[in-house]
């Protein structure tokens, strides 16, 4: 537990946080990196080059500064990055490495302002936090390598299928190699894949939605090609899936992991809202729905640039043949003149309120997003300026957190 001093030692840096929390943690991946480089077999080299994780990152500091004196109120994103932290393999013996590099982070931004008292309360702050993230990561993994099917640390599996879903998406079925049986998972998990590509001097570690009903004998992820920049990694591992990667080879992962989930014993109507790529997880809620809760009403939106790029459109549509409560709706971009000649969407341009309204039957109803953060921001303030109850607003982001507001 941490003294009345050091919490309010710890909240008076809040303001400092807001403003200098980037520098910070830039600073402090740069520290760790240069005295442990084999942490970059761990960390996502592309969020790293975009920022994004440096981001991620100074908002849980300033996060966990302001909830000090309530840490029980910030459980759920320690939850969260835990699932990440355990499908990436971060250990508890990693924990005093980001200790002492966040503090000495700490110290070279601020200078003269990170006095002795600061940097001894925060010591103190980041144990307390360290352990709690410890020790939910401890059950995690116990429960993922003792669950039926499950294992510890990455496993080998088969590509038995590859399959093109559309011009940039690419499905991979996966088998186990060792021919026994596979965790379960919920519905919007994903799992991470370890590769060592040739030519790169780290692993690379990517974490992808699980895309197809759980209870299957195999697992499903598919996978956008990102082409990315030619000196920023972003793409790496998904060009190498598309063009090297084929039937009969094996990938290494991780087992199931992610806490945007399904609600299965919620019988209201459920809405999935997804954007380019962000439909996988929703494919794998709806495909779970369609065989477990037939009667349930979904309504199914799907926003693509244009129908080249628009994956599983007719595995959807025909779900929708069957099931009389699931209601489809295609959202194109930038349609192509054979999408309009074929009426293969029912909007053109962009989701908006007004469209959504006319769409769902009503706001009582479990929303669950994903896609491109401009989507992601664009449909959570549509949601919450209908009056949609935060409680039902469910959303996840493809790589470190960050914020829709």
């Amino acid at each position: 537990m941490l003294n009345n001093n050091t919490i309010a030692v710890i909240k008076s840096t809040v303001p400092v946080l807001e403003v200098h929390g980037t520098a910070i943690t830039k600073r402090f991946y740069e520290r760790m990196f240069k005295s442990h480089p084999e942490l970059l077999n761990i960390f996502n080299h592309a969020n790293q080059k975009q920022g994004r994780q440096q981001t991620a990152l100074a908002n849980a500091v300033y996060a966990a500064a302001a909830n000090i004196d309530k840490l029980e109120s910030i459980l759920p994103v320690v939850k969260q990055i835990a699932h990440k932290h355990r499908s990436l393999g971060v250990l508890p013996e990693h924990y005093p490495i980001v200790g002492e590099n966040l503090l000495a982070a700490i110290k070279e931004v601020l200078g003269s302002a990170a006095t002795e008292e600061i940097l001894e309360a925060w010591a103190d702050a980041y144990g307390v936090i360290a352990d709690a993230f410890i020790g939910v990561e401890a059950e995690m993994y116990k429960h993922s390598e003792e669950q039926a099917g499950g294992w510890a640390g990455y496993r080998a599996f088969i590509v038995e299928k590859k399959i093109k879903e559309s011009d940039v998406i690419t499905s991979f079925y996966l088998v186990p190699q060792d021919g026994k049986a596979i965790a379960g998972f919920e519905p919007g998990q994903y799992v991470s894949v370890k590769m060592d590509i040739p030519g790169e001097r780290n692993t690379h570690i990517r974490q992808y939605s699980l895309s197809d009903a759980p209870g299957k004998p195999y697992y499903r992820i598919s996978v956008k090609k990102e082409a990315g920049e030619p000196d920023c990694p972003a793409g790496k591992v998904s060009v190498y899936l598309h063009e090297q990667i084929n039937t009969g080879e094996t990938l290494w992962l991780s087992a199931p992991a992610g806490d945007f989930t399904l609600d299965q014993k919620d019988a209201r109507p459920v809405v999935l809202l997804s954007g380019g790529v962000g439909l996988t997880p929703m494919i794998s809620m709806l495909n779970t729905l369609a065989e477990t809760a037939p009667d349930r009403p979904v309504t199914f939106i799907h926003a693509a640039r244009n129908g080249k790029v628009h994956a599983m459109r007719e595995h959807v549509e025909q779900l929708a043949q069957k099931l009389p409560q699931l209601s489809v709706y295609w959202v194109y971009n930038l349609p192509t003149e054979e999408d309009a000649a074929s009426g293969a969407f029912h909007k053109e341009g962009y989701i908006d309120l007004e469209w959504l309204r006319s769409k769902v039957p009503a706001s009582d109803a479990s929303f669950y997003f994903c896609g491109p953060v401009p989507f992601m921001k664009a449909m959570n303030q549509a949601l919450k300026t209908w009056g949609v109850a935060e409680a039902d607003i469910h959303y996840e982001f493809f790589g470190p957190a960050g914020t829709l507001d």
